[in-house]
């Protein structure tokens, strides 16, 4: 049995069945027989499934917020925010799904004619992450199924429930069980998912786990996405507006309690506006409200995963030992859960793994820079590239930083944004392929070339 405990509490809430590695190759199979029928609906049947699933969202939204905070630690109304903004994701991928794989005619002289058509991978692994699993989930099994694929969804152990309640839906919506088939467990059921034969995996974590997959996969050539972690970096310029950027880049850094892989994880700050920034970095800081997930005030909730509270101790020690000067937090919170303060350290360098290594909580460094190319240094100084910010009342300058910065998105005056218009990618160890944007649901197919020529 998987056990279920509540972050903010200790609380143990849930006890739910494991999948068994035999379970796991019967609805591999099971997916493998029924996917080549839901190819064959036609695109609208599907999109209605999909428009069912939407309203069902929306109808059930408070018991699916609750059942999220209670089993990962977000805070109430973020857990709302999250449901309600998959919302927008779904519309992206109904208006654009039917287009974005319809067949293209690409040279027609009378005689020969050439086309692409855009077919679906077939079977595809959907192992999913706790810290968005309606963001992130959806990102993967809407296009993949709207685009005619068998997914077989393994929901992060942390956010089992929710998981259970997406396959509920689904199900009750039109999607076969076949078709969309929930995998409960830890690393083990993983483990037993990567042995199927998959036509493509897509995964969401860490990069130590992105880099098993890796290994494992490539003898096979199974197509594989992995959407990693991130250090990301954002410069305020001189001429920035000050308690605009501070106001932005501390909500950047601290909302869903620091557990964002586009968190901004590392601020430099131009050394002629460095003190102001910081007065009004701590100014917002200080105002956010730790606490109670459930309490509709709280902005910060609790640390998800018990493990990384470590990683933040051992982060804090660090810095603290190499001469950072800690502002504001630098300990957990006390009583019960897995609580820690919102932290703040300026005299910060690259010495630190507060600065090189993802924290993934409420814990953020300020360097001071001399200027542009000094900051852009330093933003390059990482081995992850998922997304970069520049903060500029001068778009000329920004632009021409964000052009130069190594990072999949790249953010002018803002941060911490994803758009289902645009792709979301990253370079380096944030890992290889995208998802959203057109591009995202042509991921889930692979293109056939057609030669026709009339006899």
């Amino acid at each position: 049995m998987l056990k279920i405990h509540n972050p903010a509490t200790g609380e143990l809430i849930a006890e739910v069945p494991q999948a068994s590695a035999a379970l796991v190759t019967e609805r591999a199979r099971a997916a493998r027989r029924a996917q080549p029928a839901w190819a064959a609906q036609p695109m609208q049947h599907r999109l209605d499934i999909i428009q069912r699933f939407r309203v069902a969202l929306l109808a059930e939204l408070e018991p699916l917020a609750v059942t999220l905070t209670r089993e990962v630690g977000k805070p109430i109304s973020q857990s709302r925010g999250e449901i309600t903004g998959l919302l927008a994701r779904i519309d992206f991928f109904l208006d654009q799904a039917e287009a974005a794989i319809a067949p293209e005619d690409v040279f027609d002289d009378g005689a020969t004619r050439e086309r692409i058509s855009h077919d679906p991978l077939g079977v595809v692994a959907n192992i999913s992450a706790w810290n968005y699993p309606y963001f992130v989930g959806g990102n993967v099994f809407v296009p993949a199924l709207l685009t005619g694929n068998a997914v077989l969804y393994k929901p992060s152990e942390f956010a089992t429930l929710t998981g259970l309640h997406i396959a509920r839906l689904l199900h009750e919506a039109g999607v076969p069980s076949d078709v969309f088939a929930p995998l409960v467990g830890g690393g083990a059921v993983g483990a037993a998912l990567l042995e199927q034969p998959l036509d493509g995996v897509f995964f969401t974590g860490s990069h130590a786990t992105g880099q098993r997959i890796a290994r494992l996969l490539a003898p096979r050539f199974v197509k594989l996405q992995l959407e990693l972690g991130g250090k990301d970096p954002s410069y305020v310029c001189d001429d920035a507006d000050v308690p605009t950027a501070a106001e932005s880049l501390a909500d950047g850094a601290m909302y869903n309690t620091g557990q964002s892989c586009c968190s901004v994880e590392r601020i430099y700050v131009h050394e002629r506006v460095h003190t102001a920034f910081v007065e009004a970095f701590l100014s917002a800081v200080r105002g956010f409200k730790s606490g109670d997930p459930m309490d509709e005030a709280t902005y910060l909730g609790a640390i998800t995963r018990a493990p990384q509270l470590g990683v933040l101790d051992a982060q804090v020690a660090d810095a603290v030992a190499k001469g950072a000067r800690l502002l504001c937090g630098g300990a957990r919170r006390p009583g019960p859960g897995n609580g820690f303060e919102p932290t703040v350290f300026t005299d910060v360098n690259h010495t630190m793994d507060l600065m090189r290594e993802e924290s993934f909580g409420p814990v953020i460094g300020i360097q001071s820079v001399s200027g542009d190319d000094e900051a852009l240094a330093l933003m390059n100084d990482t081995r992850y590239g998922l997304t970069a910010g520049v903060f500029s009342r001068n778009g000329t300058r920004a632009r021409s930083l964000l052009a130069r910065v190594n990072a999949g998105s790249v953010y002018w005056n803002c941060c911490d944004r994803v758009s289902p218009r645009l792709p979301w990618s990253g370079h380096g160890d944030s890992g290889i392929g995208l998802t959203l944007s057109t591009h995202g649901i042509r991921a889930f197919t692979r293109p056939r070339a057609w030669h026709l020529r009339t006899p």
